[in-house]
């Protein structure tokens, strides 16, 4: 059974960064995708960053701004944010493949998922 705790949200002022962190556990070893999601209010849930046995991929939104990696094991996903915008404020998920999953993103099939941190970005 998969199991994955996101932390490392808060609130922060326009152009500043935060790290998330996304704890993975009972990640078999043959899995290849992780990744990030996020839904701000409103809003339809939305790939945000993949990671896919070492490639990554990301949205244009975040291009440049956010980077996704994980340590060696997959233990533990995480995702860098720098200059940080309004717009960047959501609930962000960690994801990580199943292959009967209902969320396809950047050629990975995703059913696994956290309970979410939030991020909140003032202006």
């Amino acid at each position: 059974q998969v199991q994955l705790v996101e932390s490392g949200g808060g609130s922060v002022q326009s152009g500043g960064s935060l790290r998330l962190s996304c704890a993975a556990s009972g990640v078999p070893y043959s899995m290849y995708c992780m990744g990030w999601f996020r839904q701000a209010p409103g809003k339809e849930r939305e790939g945000v960053a993949v990671i896919d046995s070492g490639s990554t991929r990301y949205a244009d939104s975040v291009k440049g701004r956010f980077t996704i990696s994980q340590d060696d094991a997959k233990n533990t996903l995480f995702l860098q944010m720098n200059s940080l915008k309004p717009e960047d404020t959501a609930m962000y998920y960690c994801a990580a493949e199943h292959m009967y999953g209902s969320t396809w993103y950047a050629g990975c099939r995703f059913g696994y998922w956290g309970q979410g941190t939030q991020v909140t970005v003032s202006s």
